[in-house]
């Protein structure tokens, strides 16, 4: 309680009964789109993030059921996005004073200056940005480095295990802070669906942010 929470991803089925009643602070950083979840990305990973501790069927599956949760959407219903968007949604969520910041997405680059910079800016005002290392390996055979924003100094990288604690065959590696759940993991996603599983680092990550 009292702890805002921020996800950046594909937004939120504002529709879902899950999160009706709940103050959602939003906003859309992708022209000509709302932050209506077109996609389920965001939906999946806030609900892991920050879902409620009797969702309306069903085992719960949310972690900071009690936080004040913020929604910016910087991925298209297509679930792309570009930098431009991506950065102005950071800006968003530290303008706004957010004491943790949920990233599932990757770009398979370099250390980005930009992100570096805006990770460097949150933990300066006691803000953490927390974000999905990505999922280009093959394991054992081969491991992809972790892509950005996970693989600047000043964010931390999630990978992903499953629910025996190995790790995830599609998890990206190198820079990695924390592993949390990612496959197969339940959560909500648009309605009438309501609820469904999803793997990738982009799961893990939201675990990670509703423990901070």
């Amino acid at each position: 309680t009292g702890i805002k929470l921020c996800v950046l991803d594909t937004g939120i089925d504002l529709n879902h009964p899950d999160f009706s009643g709940r103050t959602i602070v939003s906003a859309s950083f992708i022209p000509g789109q709302t932050v209506q979840d077109g996609h389920s990305h965001g939906t999946h990973t806030a609900g892991t993030a920050a879902g409620p501790q009797s969702p309306a069927s069903g085992p719960r599956y949310g972690v900071a059921y009690n936080a004040s949760l913020y929604i910016g959407k910087v991925l298209s219903d297509g679930g792309v996005g570009v930098g431009g968007s991506i950065i102005a949604g950071m800006n968003w969520a530290l303008a706004n004073n957010c004491d943790i910041i949920s990233m599932s997405l990757r770009s398979p680059v370099g250390v980005q200056t930009s992100y570096t910079q805006l990770g460097q800016r949150a933990l300066n005002q006691s803000s953490l940005i927390i974000a999905a290392a990505g999922n280009d390996s093959s394991r054992p055979g081969t491991v992809a480095n972790t892509g950005a924003p996970a693989n600047s100094p000043t964010i931390m990288a999630v990978a992903a295990v499953d629910s025996g604690c190995n790790i995830a065959s599609f998890s990206n590696g190198g820079k990695i802070e924390i592993a949390g759940p990612g496959v197969d993991v339940l959560s909500s996603v648009p309605m009438p669906t309501q609820y469904g599983t999803k793997s990738g680092t982009s799961m893990a990550t939201p675990h990670v942010s509703g423990i901070a």
